[in-house]
């Protein structure tokens, strides 16, 4: 089997832009603007852009990561409810996406899955 040189084709530039400038002198033709009333004229204000619409909210504001540090940081005694009803009391010693782990002076220390969480609050 004898080996070929290929030789890369390209077409030259000049062609490329003389094809996209014959496809912008062919595009359709624009629609005029709708007239409006003279007192829909005065009333409008003058060149405005168009207002544009909320922008969409970030999806993570980094806002239970900094009350999370806040409280490891300051020990801060916590109170976590449980989506059954049951409480428990300490520090919360360090956190994750999923879970954080809450030191409790009397007992162990925990693993709690955020999900299982039904409000959580400062001890008094």
């Amino acid at each position: 089997m004898e080996a070929s040189s290929r030789k890369l084709i390209r077409p030259p530039l000049k062609e490329i832009q003389e094809k996209l400038e014959s496809s912008k002198r062919i595009a359709p033709p624009t629609k005029p603007p709708l007239k409006q009333a003279p007192a829909a004229q005065a009333a409008a204000p003058a060149a405005q852009p168009p207002q544009k619409g909320p922008a969409n909210p970030p999806e993570q504001t980094n806002a239970e990561n900094f009350y999370f540090a806040k409280q490891i940081q300051m020990k801060t005694p916590m109170v976590v409810v449980l989506r059954d009803g049951e409480q428990l009391s300490g520090t919360v010693e360090w956190y994750d996406k999923y879970a954080f782990r809450l030191t409790r002076t009397d007992s162990m220390a925990v693993m709690i899955y955020k999900h299982n969480i039904k409000y959580m609050y400062k001890a008094e």
